[in-house]
């Protein structure tokens, strides 16, 4: 298990944190986990629809939010009226408002484009969907790195994968794979920059700390905030619990 941190007056510990270590002092607790990490169950408001879905620690799906057939990894949330079918998504991740994953593809090459053709069951009492064209859909499915922002009301089509610390910009239409930590944007997106220069990049893809345990993360976070990208690397990159 790894600690916390040094002395109680440590600067490095959130004032926060702090309180709740005294206050486990007084009560007798001296396991880290009681002192910092809340409850891991996923939180699903009661209005979103989920099917054949797995949810990680701390997940959180908004309100009128619909998922079918979709990982969640620990800690991303999806908000208010996000879609995704087919999809695997990292951990850390922030799905804005709005958002639609795997966008519902349509068999162009048939007579007709219209739902007629694959979900013939709800019109007609006895034709029922079209197994071959769900197949297809279902191998058409979008992956979804770690620590990944998908901005409001953006959009990703089928078979598309976007790479760790990536960003989509508000209303963009992903049409072709993002590379990790770019930023993209527009119809159909395209690249604007990358968020930190390579070689910063590749020591946070070797420190992957979206992998560490929640008390480790915890006593980070008071760094992440206050650290330059570098310096926060060059003080956890040696950290040994």
């Amino acid at each position: 298990m790894v600690p916390l941190a040094g002395p109680i007056g440590d600067a490095t510990i959130a004032p926060a944190l702090r309180e709740q270590l005294r206050g486990s002092k007084a009560a007798g607790m001296d396991r880290p986990e009681n002192l910092v990490a809340k409850d891991s169950e996923p939180r699903i408001h009661p209005t979103a629809e989920l099917k054949a879905c797995k949810l990680g620690r701390y997940a959180s799906i908004g309100e009128r939010v619909i998922l079918r057939e979709v990982s969640v990894g620990d800690f991303s949330y999806f908000e208010r009226h996000a879609e995704a079918i087919y999809t695997t998504t990292g951990k850390f991740c922030s799905i804005a408002a709005n958002s639609r994953i795997n966008a519902l593809e349509h068999p162009i090459e048939r007579l007709t484009q219209h739902k007629v053709s694959y979900r013939p069951n709800e019109y007609f009492r006895w034709l029922g969907v079209d197994a071959a064209f769900r197949e297809r859909r279902r191998a058409q499915t979008v992956s979804i790195g770690h620590d990944v922002w998908i901005g409001h009301g953006a959009v990703i089509m089928p078979d598309v994968s976007i790479g760790n610390g990536a960003i989509v910009g508000a209303n963009a239409v992903v049409t072709r794979d993002v590379p990790s930590y770019a930023i993209v944007a527009g119809v159909p997106a395209s690249p604007l920059r990358q968020r930190f220069a390579a070689d910063v990049a590749s020591r946070i893809e070797r420190l992957a700390w979206w992998d560490w345990p929640v008390e480790k993360l915890a006593r980070a976070i008071p760094d992440m905030q206050a650290m330059p990208i570098e310096a926060f690397l060059d003080r956890w990159e040696n950290d040994i619990p």
